[in-house]
């Protein structure tokens, strides 16, 4: 009795037990008609869930990169750059020099200029009382400028300082501007007590004294004096009172007298 087949082994196709090559297994597409509705149903609305969610940061990265490119373009580039440079209010300077002290240069990119470092460049010069500078896109930078305004000259030698109310001297001049009184004072400055004792004198004074003036005199802080046409004269003493000897002072024009002492206004005297 032959022995038969070795148990759990299968016949090769020679008969004999040996196995034959082993298979391959191959992954196959399954048509969509053979995944059921529910589970294409589930898989579309998740994949909706995943749109719908990625969405808004795919939004958030647009704008960034918009946004970047935007500001690239503006500090970056020469694209927005200063152009012109526009004065206006300037007639003691001239638009060359407020120009040159804004120190701005060709194609800086307008969003980098530095607007109040630049207006006090141009508030520096003597004759701007004070400077504003702005963006007028794309390319050009306004300067607005307040000029001092003269109030009084100041014998200087041979020339003639010109002062504004603060004190300030913005000009220089070989004869003494039509219109402007003369303040004698020996060192015009904002920071002068003569000076300011003499504006302040100025100040207080009536329309038909200052039409009268010629000019005002400190020899010292107690010791100014008007100085009138008709070689006339005021004597003021010092800063103090002055809407008082203004009155008075005013009210004594008509009186024939060379010199009118108003240094103490309650008690008046006459040469």
């Amino acid at each position: 009795m032959s022995p038969g087949p070795a148990r759990g082994r299968t016949p090769g196709p020679d008969g004999t037990g040996r196995r034959g090559p082993a298979r391959r297994w191959q992954l196959v597409r399954a048509n969509t008609d053979a995944v059921p509705p529910s589970t294409r149903r589930f898989m579309a609305r998740a994949r909706q869930r995943r749109m719908r969610a990625a969405l808004p940061w795919a939004v958030v990265a647009g704008v960034l990169g918009l946004a970047g490119l935007l500001a690239w373009t503006v500090l970056g580039t020469g694209l927005f750059g200063v152009r012109e440079v526009r004065v206006v209010g300037a007639k003691l300077v001239t638009p060359v020099e407020v120009r040159e002290a804004v120190a701005v240069r060709d194609d800086e990119p307008l969003a980098r200029v530095d607007l109040a470092a630049a207006a006090r460049r141009v508030g520096a010069l003597a004759p701007v009382e004070r400077a504003s500078v702005s963006r007028d896109w794309p390319g050009t930078l306004v300067i607005r400028v307040v000029e001092r305004t003269a109030v009084a000259a100041v014998p200087q030698g041979e020339q003639f300082a010109v002062i504004d109310r603060a004190g300030v001297v913005f000009r220089t001049v070989p004869r003494a501007p039509d219109g402007l009184p003369l303040v004698r004072v020996g060192r015009p400055a904002p920071d002068d007590p003569g000076t300011r004792a003499g504006l302040a004198v100025l100040a207080a004074l009536s329309p038909r004294l200052r039409a009268e003036l010629v000019s005002v005199d400190v020899a010292g802080l107690a010791r100014i004096t008007l100085r009138l046409r008709d070689d006339r004269t005021v004597v003021w003493g010092d800063a103090t009172r002055g809407a008082d000897k203004s009155r008075v002072a005013t009210a004594l024009l008509g009186r024939k007298a060379d010199t009118i002492d108003v240094s103490a206004p309650d008690v008046v005297t006459f040469q």
